[in-house]
Order: structure tokens, then sequence, then C-alpha cells
């Protein structure tokens, strides 16, 4: 089983004054028995572009015995002569080399892998390099979030954002926690935060697992984000990218290179199987790669207090509610949840982390038969976006305001953290946007060819009704970023511009004559929904006889049952999706029939 403590790089400062760092590496099946060798290059990042400076090279040790096949090294980092920074505080750069001889031959050692970063690192700087900091008084962060709860999934109205798309790093995003709130968010969904090469590409080629990307802030600025979010009472989510890895992924590079040379040994991957649509694909039926991203997930958990997760194509590992992917992974975390304050109110409830699968063939047995919470699924934005185009409203799209004729559960059976069985609420994400897709208002206007031109935002009323039905519907309610103040940003059916161009947020937009009364009407319904418990409930009826008969009008109601601390509440919403005014009338009696 992964050891967190054995991998990775761990520097230290002793009472003598002496620096040293200590850095592991699993090569599951890579030994030196069997004429292997492995190198750890380090240079002070000061010194990485002066080429009067060479890297360190310092050999790992092959633990014998071990069954992961563990390399480390125990290094005192020493002072050496100017203009070299090595042995002064810093942070450090390191990358490894895996080379190989033939055991007995005498020969020298050739290069089977001349780079590659650290599975396990917690830090990197650029592209490909891993990373950690040397300080004679290094601080811990101190989180001030001991008394927050993890929001019931009822009450959850989310957020989905870029970090640099949205405000450049964590502290910008920490900036507009202010304007969330007056949304009515209480949960932001943080696009892949994880280091990754320099090309831009929304962080959905994945090379480190666990370590937040150093150009949005770090890992303390991740940790910044979440005790500032939690403090208003924010949850925070990661999207978690584990179907497939970049090709530069250690466990594809590595084995690569060793398998396709004559001479070495052939060792299979412990992680990676074939490759896929969106690259080499993680092989769920390896018990390495099941431990590895499970340990990720309690690394996230643990040491940077997220609330949940938001599962990147979902489709691809999900077989059936035993298998050992996707089922077991959600299983796995959720169970690891059970012992964390912020998600129970007492160890007889279930665990209020969040799970998402995005699953867009089959949300509905995903959400089933597995411990997840939530799914991610383009049935409402799809609906959207063709009514936009074509200019039209039918009955179909208030059924998919509500979930519950929609086929989703609203429940599951769960265990509690003594093992007894307990009712868990599921629901799916319902959204009109996301990144995945042209914003809304494209659709009103004119598409244009390739990127650009966008759509014309002066038709931004016709959003009106749709946002009104995002904080009216039965599920979880999502924004993605812009979308409150018409951002019209045209994404390409293919080709690299889908996620290799950045579409930084019109922050000028909020101000404008189109964005200023959109993000007005958000207001209000933000503080309607956060207020009224007719609309987070799972009670919804359509008026089917009286809608669309000779209109672009959808009436609908929410309730919710009278409690001991809130008397009943019906609240009625009308949705026109004309130009002009309409006249619907509606029966008086609340007690109706609901026709599924």
């Amino acid at each position: 089983m992964i050891d967190m403590n054995e991998v990775g790089a761990f520097p230290s400062f002793d009472p003598s004054g002496n620096f040293t760092v200590r850095i592991g590496l699993y090569l599951p099946g890579i030994r030196a028995v069997d004429g292997f060798s492995v190198v750890v290059r380090i240079i002070h990042t000061d010194d990485r572009f002066n080429p009067a400076v060479p890297t360190t090279d310092c050999p790992l040790h092959w633990v014998d015995g071990h069954p992961l096949d563990l390399w480390s090294i125990t290094e005192s980092i020493v002072a050496a002569p100017a203009p070299s920074h090595y042995g002064q505080e810093g942070t450090y750069l390191y990358r490894f080399q895996l080379l190989w001889a033939a055991p007995g031959s005498g020969a020298a050692s050739q290069i089977l892998a001349l780079w590659f970063t650290d599975p396990f690192a917690r830090a990197t700087e650029i592209g490909e390099l891993s990373a950690f900091t040397l300080a004679r008084d290094p601080s811990l962060f101190e989180w001030s979030d001991a008394n927050y709860k993890t929001p019931e999934l009822d009450d959850l109205a989310v957020y989905e954002l870029q970090v640099a798309e949205f405000n450049d790093t964590f502290d910008g995003v920490i900036d507009r926690l202010d304007y969330l709130q007056s949304l009515g968010i209480n949960c932001l969904e943080l696009m892949p935060v994880t280091s990754v090469k320099l090309d831009f590409d929304w962080g959905y080629g994945p090379l480190h697992y666990f370590a937040p990307n150093a150009r949005l802030g770090g890992g303390d600025g991740l940790k910044r984000l979440v005790n500032a979010c939690h403090a208003v009472n924010i949850a925070v989510i990661l999207d978690v990218v584990y179907q497939h890895v970049d090709p530069t992924f250690p466990y594809k590079l590595v084995y690569d290179a060793l398998n396709n040379q004559a001479g070495p040994p052939h060792v299979p991957s412990p992680m990676i199987g074939g490759d896929g649509l969106f690259g080499p694909q993680s092989d769920f039926s390896k018990p390495f790669t099941q431990d590895y991203f499970a340990t990720a997930n309690r690394m996230w958990l643990d040491d940077y207090h997220v609330d949940g997760f938001r599962y990147d194509e979902v489709t691809d590992f999900y077989f059936s509610a035993t298998d050992t992917a996707y089922a077991k992974l959600s299983y796995d975390t959720y169970q690891h949840s059970l012992r964390i304050p912020r998600f129970g109110r007492d160890p007889a409830s279930y665990s209020r982390i969040i799970q998402c699968a995005e699953d867009l063939s089959n949300p509905r047995d995903v959400l089933r038969n597995t411990y997840t919470c939530s799914v991610w699924q383009n049935e409402l934005l799809g609906k959207a976006e063709d009514m936009v185009r074509w200019n039209y409203v039918d009955a179909n799209f208030a059924h998919l305001l509500d979930t519950g004729f929609s086929g989703y559960p609203n429940s599951k059976t769960v265990n509690n953290a003594a093992g007894a069985p307990v009712d868990m609420p599921v629901a799916p994400f319902q959204y009109l946007e996301s990144h995945d897709h042209s914003q809304l208002v494209v659709f009103a206007g004119t598409q244009g060819d390739g990127f650009f031109p966008p759509g014309d935002r002066s038709r931004f009323y016709k959003l009106q009704p749709y946002a009104i039905a995002l904080y009216t519907l039965e599920g979880v309610p999502m924004l993605w970023q812009g979308q409150e103040f018409a951002d019209n940003y045209h994404l390409p059916d293919s080709g690299s511009a889908r996620v290799g161009l950045r579409r930084d947020t019109h922050w000028e937009f909020f101000y404008d004559k189109f964005g200023s009364p959109l993000v007005r009407l958000y207001r209000r319904l933000g503080q309607l929904r956060r207020t009224c418990s007719a609309l987070r409930s799972r009670d919804s009826y359509f008026y089917y006889l009286q809608s669309l008969q000779g209109t672009a009008v959808i009436a609908y109601h929410r309730h919710a049952a009278a409690t001991a601390t809130t008397p009943e509440q019906f609240l009625m919403i009308f949705l026109n999706f004309a130009d002009s005014a309409e006249t619907i009338t509606v029966p008086k009696s609340r007690h109706l029939e609901r026709n599924d």
C-alpha cells in the first residue's frame, strides 16, 4: 500500500544547522538486481538558467524487498562555491533519470529515461519539474475552519470556474468571494488545479496529482482559498482527472522507455493501459492505480480540507456497482470522509462529502449504484442550447427541471460511521452552461466561424427565463463563470482551441447595459433560493394542462412541507420565453395530483 511518508521530497533543517532532503520514489518492478539505477538531479531555482552551475546528481538506493520497489535517498544539501546557490534557503527543483546496464557486464549504464518528474511531488515549478523548499524556520499553515460544516446537498448552489481565467490565482478568487456570495453561491467547483505543463489545457492533461499549480499560488495559495471559503460557509470541490494522464506522466513515460528498448527486462506499467481518446488511460484493474488515486483523494481531503470532487469522464471507468474503478474509488473516499468532522452532524448521519461523477451516457445508473451523491449530465444544457438556437419552447424543458420526473433517485442507502445503514440524499448537478460548451448567449446571436466572432450580447434578455429556471429547479444549480453577466465565448466543436485557448472572464461586462440587469436578476434569484425552503425541496408540480397553450409560458410550483420551525411553503414560477407579455391561467387549488 502507498505510504505518503515514503515518497516525495522531505526537506529538513537539523539543530546543527544542516539542510537535508529525503526523496523517495516507487518504481514497481524496476529493481537494482536487474541492472537498473535511478538518479535524482537537484538544482536551486536561482541557478536553473546559469550554465556555469550544474545539477547535483545523487544515486537513489533500491530498497530490497519493498513490495512497491521503493528507491530512496537522504542527501545533505551542502553549500557550494559561488555562483551556485546550492545549500542556501529557497526553492529547489528536482527530476529523475532511469539508467540500465546488464548485470555483471561491466558496461557503462545507458540512459533509458532522460527526464521524468516525481509522481508524488507535493510541489512543482514550471513545466515538468518537481520542487521542494529549504527554510531554516518553515512556517506551517494555520487553519481556522474547525467549526465549518459542508452544506447539505439540497442547499448547494455551485459556481464552476477555471482559476486563471476567472481571476488569475487562488488569491484572486478570494478577492471575488463577496461577489460570489451575492449570487447565492455556497460551493466552488475548481477546474483542475494540479500542476500541468506550460501549455494551457484547462488541466485535463494531468501530470502531477499531489501538487497545486505553482502559477496559481501553489499549496499555500489553495489552502488560503479553501480556508477563506470555509470562513463564509462556501464549500470547495476539485475537478479531478483520473481516467487518463499526460503522455509524460512517469508511470507512462518510464515504462514505455524501458519496454521500447532492447536489452533491459520489460516491465509492465503499474498504472497505465492503452492509449485512449483523451490520452494514456489509467488501468483500474491494477491495484497500484486504485491505491494511487484513493491516496490522492485522501490527501486533498486531509491536507487541503476540500469538500469533495467532480470526477472527469467517469463514463470510461464506471462499469458496475462493484467494480474496482469508479465504484471502488467513490466508496473508499466516502468511507474515509466519515472520520472527518466537517462532513457529519453526528456519527449516526451520512457523510456530506460531495462526490459528483461526470457520466453523460448513464448518469442515473452511477447515481443509484455508487457512493456518489451527484452526477454531472448535459441534459438541461443541451435542451437550453437547442431552444435558444431555434427559438422555441416545449414541455420537455419543464420535465428536466423536475429530477424525479426525469428518473433520478432522491436518495440511496449508504452507511454511517458506525456501519449502520442510513439514507443519503442524491441529486444531479443542473446547469445551462459549462466549461465544455459555448456560452448560452452565443446561441441567441451569431456564432460565426471558429472561436470568433462571439454571440450578440444585446439579446441577453433571452437568458432571463433560463436563469429563473436554474434557481427554481430541483437538483443542484450550477453556474459557469461569467454566465451571470452574459459572457459570450464561442467554443469550437473540435480542435486544440477547445482546451488550449484561455477565455478570461470579461469582468467589464458586469458593468455594461447588457450584463448589469442580468447580474441583478441572478442576485435576486440567489437570495430567493437561499431563503425559500420550497426552492430547495424535492417537490414540484408542472401545470402541463395550462402551460404552452398558444403561449410560450411554462408554469410550475415548488412546495416544502411544514417542519417544527417553518410553515408549509408554496412558490409559483412562470417562465415566459416570448419577447412580449403573455397571459396564463392556472387553477387556484394547490391539491393537484402529479401527472407522472
